[in-house]
């Protein structure tokens, strides 16, 4: 789905048929706010690391900098400060929220920090093995935006095993022994689709599939950002509301409800 405006039939099908859906971010303002943000704290953050000809590239680059075992240090670093900006949380909402509305709910609860992703060419240090968030307790309510901030394409971006696929082959995957990770991403391996996402197109999809990433075997550093949203009144896992939600999109007649009390009557 990929029309300026959001075709709701289209992005329901797709997301009902495939598990996720790919589409295009309708307020690229906010975009550019992001991504604004974004790249003035790595250029604080690396100063006169950067040579002049890399400034407008550095995303992609960003491995010829950093020392691979500085990366995680300076993937938390802008994690703290993007997250310091209550506007960039409301911006990466309000960029997500037509194909939100469409997929989950318009009363909506957010992760109450947005993640951010930083793969180097080669680094093994930054691999998600194949898993489904739901294994580890998540509602199978929430959904996941994924936002790139580079072109991401083959093993520079993610998989994830079509809703289709998993299905037919879940009951296999039930009665088979699974020794660990790598053996359970070898069992789904034929299935695993790297997903194509341009930088201006964003990801939503069930985080009830399997998913991961593999070496990024790509000549450019991958930079994306996730976050989790879910219809504010659906079941919750472990991750409570307040804890690790809150509600970001409430109607007037449900925050009657929710604050509601009924009068004692003698």
């Amino acid at each position: 789905m990929h029309s300026r405006e959001v075709d709701q039939d289209n992005l329901a099908q797709e997301y009902t048929s495939n598990g996720y859906a790919i589409a295009k971010v309708i307020d690229n303002n906010r975009l550019s706010l992001i991504q604004s943000t974004l790249l003035g704290i790595v250029k604080e953050l690396l100063g006169s690391k950067i040579p002049k000809n890399y400034e407008e590239n550095i995303l992609d680059n960003v491995h010829l900098f950093i020392n691979i075992h500085d990366l995680n240090d300076f993937r938390l670093k802008v994690i703290k400060k993007i997250n310091s900006d209550p506007q960039f949380r409301v911006n990466y909402y309000l960029i997500a929220k037509p194909f939100l509305d469409v997929i989950v709910s318009n009363e909506i609860s957010m992760q109450l920090n947005v993640n951010l992703s930083i793969q180097f060419p080669g680094d093994s240090s930054s691999l998600l093995p194949i898993h489904a968030d739901t294994w580890s307790g998540d509602s199978p309510f929430e959904v996941v935006v994924w936002l790139p901030l580079v072109n991401c394409h083959g093993t520079k971006s993610m998989y994830i095993v079509p809703k289709d696929k998993y299905l037919a082959t879940l009951k296999i995957i039930e009665n088979m022994p699974v020794n660990d990770s790598e053996h359970l991403y070898q069992l789904y391996e034929a299935d695993a689709k790297f997903l194509n996402i341009n930088l201006g197109e964003l990801l939503v999809f069930n985080q009830a599939l399997p998913h991961g990433n593999r070496i990024n075997k790509e000549n450019e550093t991958r930079w994306s950002m996730n976050c989790r949203f879910k219809g504010v009144f659906t079941p919750y896992g472990d991750k409570k509301n307040g804890e690790f939600f809150e509600p970001i999109s409430l109607k007037p007649a449900s925050m009657d409800g929710l604050s509601y009390k009924l009068p004692k009557i003698k």
